[in-house]
């Protein structure tokens, strides 16, 4: 290459060099422009790292969604947090798979525990698999619980908000509109519903529709008192506008409730844990008492261990059952389940399953049908006559089923002992070396030989076995007198191999446990009733609230005070709602039947008061006592909750320490102290007679 080529070239880099510097100089310029910076800016919002817990999440739930049994958890959870976020499909997807993870994560790690621990026990793990698969219903049940807590308090500085708004505006439908504009709260996506419902062009009609979907009575009043408000007009109480004042109402009302669940939750939050935590700790139990008190290795890996285990597991169940009632403040169910549907309505649409559940079902209007009527309607279930029956026919069948099941597990248990114990005659204070182990396991090794050869024959005699050691090879040269305390033993244990069957006594059981699976319906519906009266109190107060809010506003009347009670009663339900539909006939006598029907001093009081409105005086002057003694009312109902929560409390803790303190007294303690004693006196004896 000639030198002046090589000197263009040196030229040509320069130039490029100066090229890109200027350039550079130019670009620089532009970026520092405020448009370039807004367009960045911009395009920084709109980025998203590689990793996208949003993302994320829309693909686990069309994964969930395709997973049969996983599938109906998802749509469970869709059906009810639908109505949280209102027509946002996103949202709806997003907290769905949110929730279904956080519940699959600890249950899987809790399965694999268990199969860890009870993989040699296949009893004892088909009913913890069981109970956990049962358990991810109560998980899903309190995640969305929480979101429900959440909205709830949402609900406090949206109420506080829409003060100030409605005293800018003066227009109810314009300030709920002002303060739902943030998309980023749920409470906005129900603000924008309720403004929907005050603008529409049959406002009635569609706020009836709202009332059905509603997450809490809380926004159903207040979409009601927004909807009176702007059909009739506000107007001014003690110098004070009636809706601000009816919305504080509504307020101290969500305080209250808002108090109350929180004081719950701090009193089961460690409830539901203590009454599991005894299932799994069966198996590493039972393991450290044979390591640490060898002596207590024939209880537990006998008839009587495997016997305790099983109880303590539905011990466990029927107590997380209860507690659950117990903290869900055994009321109506809200909840959006699929009750046109269920599983029992399934099995009696079968021609076959018909007839036979029609054989127990009480003839309509005996005794006994209006009993059981009656119990459902308190007990506030959703469960129809024929599927009730449904219910406890099946509760009979699986609860024969399993006593049968478990009877013979422990028969197979006890024969396996027989089959696996160290036949020895040592000290079990002591225990075994691992020698002394060793030649207890050859011995019953081969025991077990004779045992499989005359397993089944009851007509089987020491002379037999004796014969029968005479001419096998483990007996060539044992003397006669080892050979007949060998037999005798022998003979033992094919006495309890062979005893082990099941006996006609053992079905007569079976049969009781049956009788009682099919009551043990009726007794939860009792239970649940029980704990909804303990709420009875707390419903009432809740009435004179509402009755507070409407007296004050003009056109309303006694009918559309029961209405209103009607649609956010829960234990008075049934009566109210007979009373709004005879009430056309005669208000004051549908009034009276409603008081006859109940027996509650304080709910009496506001029938009568209605009663009063109706044919003598006006509505805020037969409730003048509601508004000049509210704070005390206030104070009833906070001490009324404290009580209500101290019950629950003592209830909650009775019911959710049992097993733990099954598992400890009935499973260690108990167990230990008296096969320790029986062991000690034995070898006293022992001892005794060897003295002599």
């Amino acid at each position: 290459m000639s030198t002046q080529v090589t000197m263009y070239l040196i030229y040509g880099m320069i130039g490029a060099l100066a090229i890109i510097v200027v350039v550079y100089f130019i670009l620089s310029k532009m970026m520092n422009k405020s448009e370039y910076k807004q367009i960045q800016k911009l395009r920084e919002g709109t980025r998203t790292s590689r990793f996208s817990a949003e993302i994320l999440y829309q693909k686990l739930y069309i994964t969930y969604s395709k997973i049969p049994y996983i599938k109906t958890y998802v749509l469970k959870l869709r059906r009810r947090l639908e109505i949280i976020n209102v027509d946002d499909e996103y949202a709806t997807r997003r907290d769905s798979a949110k929730i279904l993870t956080k519940v699959l994560i600890p249950t899987i790690l809790i399965m694999t525990v268990s199969i860890v621990l009870t993989h040699n026990n296949y009893l004892i793990l088909s009913i913890l698999l069981i109970f956990e698969l049962f358990m991810i219903d109560a998980l899903i049940d309190g995640s969305v619980d929480k979101l429900d807590n959440n909205l709830l308090k949402e609900q406090l500085e949206f109420f506080a908000e829409i003060r100030h708004a409605y005293h800018e505006y003066n227009m109810v439908e314009e300030a709920i509109y002002q303060i739902s504009q943030d998309d980023e709260k749920a409470i906005s996506r129900q603000g924008e519903k309720i403004y929907e419902v005050l603008i529409s062009n049959d406002p009635e009609i569609e706020l009836e529709k709202y009332y059905d979907v509603a997450p809490n009575p809380y926004l159903k009043e207040f979409a009601g008192v927004s909807y009176l408000t702007k059909e009739f007009g506000d107007r001014k109480v003690d110098r004070a506008s009636l809706y601000l004042k009816n919305v504080n109402n509504i307020t101290e009302e969500m305080q209250i409730e808002i108090l109350k669940r929180d004081k719950i939750d701090y009193v089961f939050q460690s409830l539901s844990i203590i009454s599991v935590v005894p299932v799994l700790f069966l198996e590493p139990l039972k393991s450290w008492s044979i390591d640490n008190f060898s002596f207590t290795e024939s209880f537990y890996q006998g008839k009587i261990g495997m016997l305790l285990q099983i109880i303590i597991i539905i011990l466990t169940v029927i107590c997380y059952m209860l507690l659950r009632k117990v903290k869900n403040n055994g009321s109506t169910d809200r909840k959006a389940t699929n009750q046109e549907n269920p599983w029992q309505a399934k099995v009696y649409r079968n021609p076959i399953f018909k007839r036979f559940v029609n054989l127990f079902l009480p003839k309509r209007g005996s005794k006994e049908y209006i009993k059981i009527q009656k119990l459902l309607k308190d007990s506030a279930s959703k469960l129809k006559m024929e599927w009730f029956y449904v219910n406890r026919i099946a509760a009979a069948i699986v609860t024969f089923a399993l006593a049968l099941g478990i009877m013979m597990v422990l028969h197979n248990t006890a024969i396996k002992w027989v089959y696996t114990e160290p036949t020895t005659e040592y000290n079990l204070l002591t225990g075994l070396t691992d020698r002394e182990r060793k030649s207890a396991m050859e011995m019953t090794e081969s025991d077990n030989k004779f045992l499989d050869m005359f397993k089944g024959n009851l007509k089987t005699t020491t002379e037999d076995i004796a014969r029968a050691m005479e001419r096998h090879e483990d007996y060539e040269d044992a003397a006669p007198e080892e050979i007949t305390k060998a037999s005798q033993r022998v003979y033992e244990k094919l006495q309890t191999v062979n005893s082990e069957v099941l006996r006609p006594f053992e079905v007569l059981i079976a049969v009781v446990f049956m009788m009682i699976g099919y009551v043990s319906p009726v007794w939860l519906l009792k239970f649940q009733y029980k704990m909804r009266l303990m709420e009875m109190e707390d419903e009432v107060m809740q009435f004179q609230t509402i009755i507070l809010m409407l007296m004050r506003i003009e056109r309303v009347n006694v009918e559309i005070i029961l209405e209103w009670l009607e649609r956010y009663s829960n234990i008075f339900r049934e009566p109210i709602s007979r009373c709004v539909n005879n009430y056309e006939a005669g208000a004051w006598e549908a009034l009276e039947v409603l008081k006859n029907e109940t027996n509650y001093p304080l709910f009496i009081r506001i029938v009568e008061s209605l009663q009063a409105a109706v044919e003598k005086i006006p509505i805020i002057d037969a409730f003048d006592e509601l508004d000049s003694e509210r704070g005390y009312y206030q104070a009833k109902r906070q001490e009324s909750n404290e009580r209500l929560i101290a019950r629950k409390g003592m209830i909650g803790k009775v019911i959710g320490f049992a097993p733990m303190v099954m598992l400890f007294v009935g499973y260690l303690i108990v167990p230990l102290v008296y096969i320790g004693l029986t062991s000690m006196s034995s070898t006293m004896q022992s001892m005794s007679s060897e003295t002599i």
